[in-house]
């Protein structure tokens, strides 16, 4: 015999996609947790991507402008550096970087102040003192600013290793400031470094800088012309092969 009683049904739950929604949530959490842990771990295979990208940019005259505040970190000024990661790092087209300083830099190379030449070690910028330094001091000429500023834009499109390389003349100095010659060609070097640095933002730790005194001459001591060629301070941009060189963090 049936009973009379109907059965009451019990009411709807609207809220149990509040169930989903939190594992959803979880899950999501988990899944940024894992990837901020990858990007932590394998920050060296994230910047050779970064090159990769910055190399098919640079092969556009406009977009290479692009590629020098891709990948690699953000200094303290908040301008990314594109960085150098030793013998695995890919290497830019140091070629096409010595060609647009060739046309950036043509007045400096006429009259002298500025030679431009590639070697067995990478890209060479020599800034000649007479028009970058005043006689026995480290102190930059306002008036070569803006060849540096062209150099320094270049820089910025590549991710290799900088050398600032200061050498003189063989003519002894001895003052307040410089005891000798290895003195002021290491203070020159770091004036530039420092100028790369603080107002054209180039990566500290793709620096380095090596004062070389009067040991590595490139002309004849014994003529006033060649002692002026001999007082520079060179910026090499390493190429891969020199850079396997280097010490690496």
């Amino acid at each position: 015999m049936r009973s009379g009683r109907r059965r009451v049904s019990e009411p709807e739950n609207h809220e149990r996609w509040l169930v989903s929604y939190a594992d959803f949530i979880t899950l999501l959490f988990a899944f940024f947790v894992v990837m901020f842990a990858s990007s932590q771990a394998d920050k060296g295979r994230q910047e050779m991507i970064s090159d990769s990208v910055k190399r098919a940019l640079q092969k556009d005259e406009v977009l290479s402008k692009i590629a020098g505040i891709l990948g690699g970190s953000v200094d303290n000024k908040g301008v990314g550096n594109a960085q150098w990661r030793g013998p695995g790092g890919s290497q830019p087209n140091l070629q096409t970087a010595l060609e647009r300083l060739l046309n950036e830099l043509k007045h400096e190379i006429q009259s002298g102040s500025v030679q431009l030449q590639m070697t067995d070690r990478g890209l060479v910028v020599s800034l000649r003192q007479a028009a970058f330094f005043p006689v026995g001091d480290d102190g930059i000429y306002e008036t070569a600013l803006p060849a540096i500023e062209r150099v320094a834009a270049t820089l910025k499109g590549l991710g290799n290793p900088i050398r600032l390389e200061g050498h003189t003349d063989a003519v002894p100095i001895q003052t307040d400031r410089f005891r000798s010659n290895w003195d002021l060609s290491a203070a020159r070097a770091i004036s530039v470094m420092a100028l790369l640095d603080e107002r054209y933002h180039i990566a500290r730790g793709r620096m380095a800088v090596m004062g070389y005194g009067d040991t590595v001459p490139i002309a004849d001591n014994e003529s006033e012309e060649g002692r002026q060629k001999n007082r520079r301070v060179d910026i090499v941009v390493l190429n891969e092969a020199a850079a396997k060189l280097e010490p690496h963090r």
